[in-house]
């Protein structure tokens, strides 16, 4: 019997001039080191250019094989396979080969991810070699894999480090469910006995290697893990000459640069660095900051005492001086904090999960076209082609999801109704696919009619059966609620139009993307007409959102009985329309979403047209009526307290049929009085290095420049030069930093900036305006 592991990491290893693939697994009998037999890197080009490439290598004495094969291109022109005994030498030959006019193909596509994809190999694996057990693991020689569906359960240790602001080591924290260490430089102190005293920077490296290779980690956790804990670590380690053996077999990290400053990549052999922060981003979560404070506060509802950077930085090295008791307690708090902040979440199982359906490292961050490339290109092959490459240009744009016109307006009783899956749902009613687009031109005559003169075959295709699939996994997911596992595979889903739609992807093609969402206008356009039909006033629509008003003097009951009936029949029509029209099962569902008792739509600022994206409403739900938000100053962290406030209670008020002249005379003159000053802090990220701002300067730039030339005078370290957040406000001379305010608040700012825009919206709707308002109290107390 076979047995099954799931895997980690993957590296190539040359020996004696062939590539043999490593890969570290994790097994249900502890860490398998494999290696595989030697591999051969490839890539193709068409058979006409074949001559000509083997003449140039021929010219250059360049050892290779060229291999004719029953593959071809989208353009149906037959293809060679080169194979080269390295990933260098292939790089080296392609390289080459562009350089005399040679069109090359998938030579892009590493080792490695080739070797395993061509195998279906999706994080889970089963495996048979030469077996021996090492110290530590077992090591398995010439070996063969094939794909398995192993579920892993890893042993993770949460890692983070405490410096000086100039990168001093002074601790290490290390922590999981059964294992808590700090290990800390200076004289032994009395203190917890999970506290390793040590003497020097050195020391403490030896120590954390110790520590590491007895616990045995498959994945290391932490927050800013890579770009700035093991950043530093392998920076220590270089500069003392000492080798950072904490990969699995007493091997070593390894650091790589990457594009964008100050990000790069480690690796280490046998164990996955996972980043919480870039953990939570690719699994879809939101916050105001990544902070560690911000999040765990966010969902914990607990956290470290102070978010403040120069206290932080300040009360580490005092306590580092005089209490490293203390440091080493906070050392582990952080340690721990991450670790419940993944378990809250089941980050790892989400990154699990998405590896297992899509191949993708555990550590990947975004990689959807990589995701895509891994599912779709075996598949290809099988089928007779090669994929495509680049496009040239990087791609035209192609329409995005439709936006109707709104009807501004103060309503009573409306219905939302959401088209379940809108995208993927297309792409498998409709067959849209890459392959099938190509086939499909091949028998325009029985294909299924696209955009932009594409036509999709009816049965030569693989992206709806793949959506297929998933679409049966996420069904069975929800019905065990396992939340995990069902927004990894929505995710995985709905990346598949964003992909064909990227001109960062192989199988970018305009009509792919367009038959997606201009038949999903047509959609939109059509079910709204349906509506209108039935005697109801559709008011928005908005990619996959249709907004129903039925009249003011509907009964809540008789709301939801219409939303009910409306989703019938529009699920029926579709369901025909196809079937008769087009001879086509129909994959399309809307469903009945949301019931706004209340609802607005505003108007463009400054204007009579009714505005997109942007709408509140007082929803029914099963636990009582819930006041919602999109795209309004109450859910945008770039307005100020006072404005998110202020628009809350007065929405809350309108909705009510309150008056509400006087609370909003009241909220001015208590601006003015000076009562809100804690609201009127604006929040915002500097998205780019200080100096690279240059011709407009708004206001977060100036005052986060204001404060680190405060900072400079102070001998503080500067704040803001590398992106960030800045806390500031606007006063009588413009925008100040937070921290340094020197000059009175300028109310007029507040009420103008902050006040009216979110008052102008509503008030119209109820017979009021802003400027009359203002001026009767300018009257009344001017």
């Amino acid at each position: 019997m076979l047995q099954q592991g799931f895997v980690l990491t993957r590296q190539i290893v040359e020996t004696d001039g062939k590539s043999c693939l490593v890969l570290w697994l994790n097994t249900v009998d502890g860490p398998v080191k494999l290696i595989t037999e030697p591999q051969e890197s490839c890539f193709f080009i068409q058979q006409t250019d074949s001559p000509q490439a083997a003449r140039i290598l021929s010219a250059q004495g360049i050892e290779h094989q060229l291999r004719e094969l029953e593959l071809r291109t989208f353009d149906q022109q037959p293809v060679t396979a080169l194979y080269f005994a390295s990933p260098a030498q292939a790089y080296q030959v392609r390289d080459l080969l562009k350089g005399r006019g040679i069109v090359c193909y998938e030579d892009d596509i590493r080792l490695a991810n080739r070797y395993l994809m061509e195998r279906f190999v999706c994080g889970s694996l089963c495996f048979s070699g030469n077996i021996r057990q090492q110290s530590g693991y077992v090591l398995v020689e010439q070996a063969r894999v094939k794909r398995a569906d192993y579920q892993p359960t890893f042993r993770s240790l949460s890692l983070d480090i405490e410096c000086s602001g100039r990168g001093q080591l002074y601790s290490v924290g290390l922590s999981a469910q059964d294992h808590r260490a700090v290990i800390m430089i200076g004289e032994p102190e009395s203190g917890p006995d999970w506290i390793y005293w040590v003497a020097d920077e050195k020391a403490l490296l030896q120590a954390l290697i110790t520590q590491v290779q007895q616990y045995d980690p498959d994945l290391f956790i932490g927050w800013n893990l890579v770009n700035f804990d093991f950043k530093l670590l392998i920076e220590r380690a270089g500069r003392l000459g000492l080798p950072l053996l904490l990969g699995r077999g007493n091997s070593a990290v390894s650091w790589r640069d990457g594009r964008e400053t100050n990000q790069g990549f480690v690796t280490v052999p046998g164990r996955v660095v996972i980043d919480g922060i870039d953990g939570l981003k690719t699994a879809t979560y939101q916050f105001d900051s990544f902070s560690l404070e911000h999040v765990s506060q966010e969902l914990l509802g607990k956290g470290k005492a102070t978010e403040d950077v120069d206290n932080r930085l300040a009360a580490i090295e005092h306590d580092f001086q005089h209490n490293k008791v203390k440091l080493a307690e906070y050392n582990l708090q952080d340690c721990v904090l991450v670790e419940e902040i993944f378990s809250h979440t089941r980050l790892l199982d989400f990154l699990t999960l998405r590896s297992r359906l899509t191949g993708l490292e555990l550590d990947r961050s975004g990689g959807s076209v990589a995701a895509f490339t891994n599912l779709y290109l075996p598949r290809l092959h099988r089928a007779g082609y090669i994929a495509p490459n680049l496009p040239a240009d990087g791609g035209l744009a192609s329409p995005g999801g439709y936006v109707m016109e709104s009807r501004p307006g103060l309503y009573k009783q409306v219905l939302v109704l959401d088209f379940k899956s809108l995208y993927p749902s297309i792409i498998r009613t409709f067959k849209i696919d890459p392959m099938g687009l190509t086939e499909g031109l091949l028998e325009p005559e029985k294909a299924i009619p696209g955009f932009r003169d594409a036509v999709f075959h009816r049965s030569r295709h693989f992206l709806p059966d793949i959506i297929a699939s998933l679409w049966a996994q996420r069904d069975e997911a929800k019905q065990q609620q396992d939340a995990a596992r069902s927004q990894a595979i929505k995710i995985l889903m709905n990346s598949f139009y964003g992909v064909l739609g990227s001109g960062g992807c192989r199988f970018y093609d305009t009509r792919l993307a367009s038959s997606i969402t201009l038949r999903g206008h047509d959609i939109m356009q059509t079910t709204a007409r349906w509506i209108e039909e039935q005697g109801h006033q559709v008011i928005y629509g908005d990619t996959d959102s249709t907004f129903v008003w039925l009249g003011d003097e509907v009964t809540d009951e008789q709301a939801a009985e219409q939303g009910r009936k409306l989703e019938q029949m529009i699920n029926q029509r579709w369901q025909q329309k196809l079937r008769d029209e087009l001879e086509l099962e129909c994959f399309l569902e809307i469903e009945f979403e949301s019931h706004f008792k209340r609802f607005v739509m505003p108007t463009i600022r400054g204007s009579e047209q009714g505005s997109k994206k942007r709408y509140a409403g007082l929803k029914a739900t099963d636990k009582g009526d819930k006041l919602v938000f999109k795209g309004l100053e109450s859910v945008r962290s770039d307005w100020t307290a006072l404005a998110r406030h202020f628009q809350t209670r007065l929405y809350e008020m309108v909705f009510a049929d309150k008056d509400v002249l006087a609370f909003i005379r009241q909220l001015i003159e208590q601006v003015k009085a000076g009562e809100l000053d804690e609201q009127l802090v604006y929040r915002k990220r500097l998205r780019k290095p200080l100096t690279s701002y240059v011709k407009n300067i708004p206001p977060h730039v100036r005052a986060a420049r204001l404060a680190d030339e405060q900072n400079k005078a102070l001998g503080k370290p500067l704040r803001y030069q590398h992106k960030g957040w800045i806390h500031y406000v606007i006063t009588l001379n413009g925008p100040q930093p937070l921290e340094y305010q020197n000059a009175p608040l300028d109310y007029e700012h507040y009420i103008e900036r902050q006040i009216r825009p979110v008052a102008e919206g509503i008030l119209p709707f109820v017979g009021e305006n802003f400027d009359t308002l203002v001026s009767q109290q300018m009257g009344l107390f001017g």
